[in-house]
């Protein structure tokens, strides 16, 4: 080697330290890199996207292929996947990881906010109840007359609410109108008058109003029936109670009602009725909700709240399938709107309407069969004649109307079903499954009726607290017999040709919670643990499994309102409507059921109640209006960083929203 090139090589690097400075430059870089990427916040998710996990798999997504999971994935309104933690990570991050899977580019990678619920708590799909009345809860909560166990109870409430709003008690020609009475549940069950106000100085000479817990009896003051003028002597489809020389005692009996002509709801009213539904309904896990017998001035109510875009406001996310209704035994269909998916997020339905045909069983309404055991004289009512009846649900079944029916007694239902069978037999079979018709209540079959609504696809409707409350008195009212073929939900449930058994309430008749509605349907005991039988539950063959309770209270409801598609259980694309519950209610001890807290409802993917009363901070899913969640679920805890979502490889499909 010559001079020239000693002296090159010694100016150049050497391989190795070469090597050295290329590391150490490309370390600097990250470096600087890293410390911009902490300076500027990157943010590791920038969408929305977000799992609920449970440690314990107790996700329960009323789905027979996958009846518990570990976690759910939600994108914007819908669900996004579901499975275990691992496994839908994976997927949620599969598109990138070949792309940023070196440490340290992952720290750049986005991550799935992944929030895990505190010991205990469980997630159930969204509830549903599937027959109540919205606004009359509202109004109910005015004046409500519930647990009275005596006629001078009432009146010491009555008294109380004059003194308590002094824009009554200055003003006698103001009504007082209440719900919730039950001669029932006093000595001697006998029915009020309308003297026994007249007995109170501060009620007497006033308007007065108050209707039977299940709305099918007013009592009435003796000021209101001076107003109604001459009171006929009977009513078709009513009656008017007298007393032994033939004056009315103030007790008007299903369509005698209407000749009560008590003051129309203003707007105002309306709008302060429903926002305590919607209150209390989204505090107990209700995401969906059947108005049972909407008349036109509440859809039009209904629809405005929409139409003006109110609805975070008052709707607040609740999805609502109205029953359209007209107490006319004249066709009135043209007097109500249809309406499919309306408004935003298509959370207004209206496209069945609500018939009667009889009463109550605790006002001797329900139309029976033979006489009431406990009183020979009646058979119940029947509101509509079986030829009125007839030709109107005819005429609502070609126009394509779902058609929900009202019975009771095992007459009425006898007729019903006579309707529904003959249409199906004029007509294509399939007409059934595609109209879905129910009977609403379904609550005194014969024997032979509870397997032929089954057979003819017609769907019960059935309210399991009815039966915990008529425990006590409904065998008198109907013998021995004749009790068998009644609240048979069991029997009800096995004989439907799809295994639906849609669960309801009937609020405010009995309590707005489903999970008084759940403990019912599992136990037949009232919520104190008693029943006629014991311990065991009221004709205990008759009780359901907490699966099949829960399925009824979310799936069978969906069913019922042809919405099955989308809501009612936690699948894939379907829309993320859930609850967390503070226990497991389909573990835990029959007697602890009723213990479990709604910690939060979500809607939409979105919060729309929380319960601020526990202390554990709820991490920032998004929410609607100010609601910021903070219950029943632990901090976010760190995972591995998970990247894009590409698809889910299972037997369905990953669902790509729409902005909503």
């Amino acid at each position: 080697m010559d001079k020239k090139s000693a002296e090159s090589s010694k100016q150049q690097p050497q391989p190795q330290t070469r090597r050295c400075l290329a590391r150490y430059r490309i370390w600097t870089l990250l470096a600087a890199f890293l410390a911009l990427a902490v300076f500027f916040k990157i943010d590791r998710n920038p969408s929305n996207d977000y799992a609920v996990c449970s440690e314990s798999n107790k996700i329960y997504t009323v789905d027979a292929l996958q009846p518990r999971v570990q976690c759910v994935v939600v994108r914007d309104s819908r669900v996004l996947d579901v499975g275990d933690l691992e496994g839908v990570q994976q997927r949620w991050h599969h598109p990138s990881r070949s792309k940023l899977s070196l440490w340290p580019l992952s720290i750049l990678q986005p991550a799935l906010k992944t929030i895990h619920l505190s010991p205990g708590a469980i997630i159930v799909p969204g509830l549903a109840d599937a027959h109540a009345h919205i606004l009359q809860y509202g109004f109910k909560m005015n004046l409500n007359l519930d647990g009275c166990v005596s006629v001078d109870e009432i009146l010491a409430r009555l008294k109380a609410y004059v003194v308590t709003h002094p824009e009554v008690l200055n003003d006698p020609s103001r009504w007082i109108q209440g719900m919730g009475w039950d001669q029932t549940k006093w000595p001697g069950a006998k029915y009020p008058t309308a003297d026994h106000f007249d007995k109170e100085p501060l009620l007497r000479g006033r308007f007065i109003s108050l209707a039977r817990v299940d709305v099918h009896a007013l009592w009435v003051s003796n000021r209101v029936m001076q107003h109604i003028g001459t009171i006929p002597e009977e009513i078709e489809g009513g009656a008017i109670i007298r007393g032994s020389r033939g004056k009315p005692t103030g007790i008007f009996v299903d369509n005698a009602m209407s000749l009560i002509r008590t003051p129309s709801w203003s707007e105002s009213q309306m709008a302060e009725y429903f926002n305590r539904t919607v209150t209390d309904g989204l505090s107990y896990g209700l995401t969906s909700v059947h108005d049972a017998a909407t008349e036109p001035e509440m859809i039009e109510f209904f629809t405005k709240q929409v139409d003006c875009n109110i609805d975070t406001r008052l709707l607040r996310g609740l999805r609502l399938y109205l029953m359209g209704n007209v107490l006319s035994d004249v066709y009135w269909g043209s007097q109500i709107p249809r309406l499919l998916d309306y408004g935003k997020g298509g959370r207004l339905n209206l496209r069945s309407v609500k018939l009667f045909t009889d009463g109550a069983l605790g006002s001797y309404g329900a139309a029976l069969l033979a006489p009431y055991s406990d009183n020979p004289s009646t058979n119940g009512l029947m509101r509509s004649t079986p030829a009125a009846l007839s030709s109107l649900v005819t005429q609502f079944w070609e126009d394509q109307w779902q058609v929900n029916i009202h019975c009771i007694g095992d007459r009425a239902n006898k007729v019903v079903l006579d309707i529904f069978e003959e249409l199906s037999q004029s007509g294509n079979t399939s007409m059934i499954s595609d109209r879905r018709p129910r009977i609403e209540h379904a609550q005194i079959m014969t024997l032979d009726d509870l397997v032929r609504v089954g057979s003819l696809g017609v769907i019960p409707s059935v309210q399991p607290t009815h039966a915990t409350s008529d425990m006590w008195y409904a065998e008198q009212r109907l013998g021995p017999e004749r009790i068998k073929g009644a609240y048979a939900y069991r029997t009800l449930l096995e004989s439907s040709q799809n295994q639906v058994l849609p669960l309801g309430s009937d609020f405010p008749v009995e309590g707005i919670n489903p999970l008084l509605g759940f403990y019912a349907a599992v136990t037949r005991l009232s919520e104190s643990g008693e029943s006629p039988h014991g311990a065991g539950g009221w004709y205990p063959g008759e009780r359901l499994t907490r699966e099949q309770a829960l399925k009824g209270m979310t799936l069978d409801a969906a069913y019922a309102a042809f919405a099955e598609d989308g809501i009612g259980s936690l699948e894939v694309g379907k829309r993320a409507d859930f609850v967390v519950l503070s226990r497991d209610i389909m573990t835990v001890r029959e007697s602890e059921i009723l213990k479990a807290e709604v910690l939060a409802t979500v809607i939409d993917g979105r919060v729309v109640y929380v319960d601020y009363s526990h202390p554990s901070p709820y991490p920032s899913i998004q929410s609607t209006g100010n609601v910021i969640p903070k219950t029943a679920i632990e901090h976010e805890k760190p995972r591995e960083h998970i990247v894009t979502y590409s698809g889910i490889k299972q037997r369905k499909k990953a669902y790509y929203p729409r902005n909503e």
